[in-house]
């Protein structure tokens, strides 16, 4: 997949699709750019765009945090949570949940992406109208500082030097964005920031370098917790992007 959740690039993509800069067919091509199939619930889409939705939403919902979701049943609730994400129409109300199938024999594999519809309440616009990019990025920064902070405190191997350091440096650098034009500036700069981290974060959690329990899980939750912040920070500045996509925002 790509290097940000299939529900950031769905927002952007097609919510700009919708305000007519491309048609929704090529929106979802440059969304999902390494599906070989795209299946599902496709037609919801259309279907919103028809009755007059301006904007697709995002939401990164983890297991015990799904704060950031439209108010749906609990099949969306656990559909979602168990993807990491999901796009919906704040409006009318209506989700669709990404899930990702690999077919075809070892070394020739396929990808497809599924969407798979659930329905949802409409979202009350005070929560759009309260996602304002200056206040992300300040929350994300604090987070970012204070994760910082904690871990530099723990008794771990030292990281700089280490085979391991090219190897995050690699991962965490994202080299292609794949973002519609038009996007307010530090709306991208949150993108950038949080979906760098995110990647390092996610490198961080696989590569264990505590050198005593007490010391791995202090760390395990500094990581788990800026985890969090950069999930949170990547749905909120996407959706406030979309609102500005959508000529909601000057």
């Amino acid at each position: 997949m790509s290097d940000l959740p299939a529900a950031v690039r769905l927002s952007l993509w097609v919510t700009a699709a919708w305000a007519g800069h491309l048609d929704l067919e090529e929106a979802l091509r440059h969304a999902l750019p390494d599906a070989d199939h795209i299946a599902g619930d496709i037609g919801h889409l259309a279907t919103w765009q028809d009755f007059g939705e301006r904007v697709l939403a995002c939401a990164l919902p983890r297991a015990g945090d799904i704060s950031g979701m439209p108010r749906g049943n609990p099949e969306l609730n656990a559909a979602a949570t168990e993807s990491g994400e999901c796009v919906y129409v704040p409006a009318i109300g209506g989700a669709l949940v990404p899930s990702v199938e690999i077919f075809g024999p070892e070394g020739d594999e396929g990808m497809t992406v599924r969407l798979t519809a659930y329905d949802c309440a409409p979202t009350p616009a005070h929560r759009l109208e309260e996602l304002h990019e200056s206040q992300i990025e300040r929350e994300l920064r604090t987070r970012l500082a204070h994760a910082t902070a904690a871990l530099e405190g723990l008794d771990i191997q030292p990281f700089a030097g280490s085979s391991l350091r090219a190897q995050a440096d690699e991962v965490a650098t994202l080299r292609e964005w794949g973002l519609p034009s038009g996007l307010p500036g530090r709306a991208i700069r949150i993108l950038q920031t949080a979906g760098t981290v995110g990647a390092a974060v996610d490198f961080a959690l696989d590569h264990p370098t505590a050198v005593d329990l007490a010391s791995d899980v202090e760390r395990q939750q500094a990581l788990r917790g800026l985890q969090a912040a950069t999930d949170r920070a990547l749905a909120h500045a996407t959706t406030a992007a979309a609102l500005h996509l959508a000529g909601m925002r000057a």
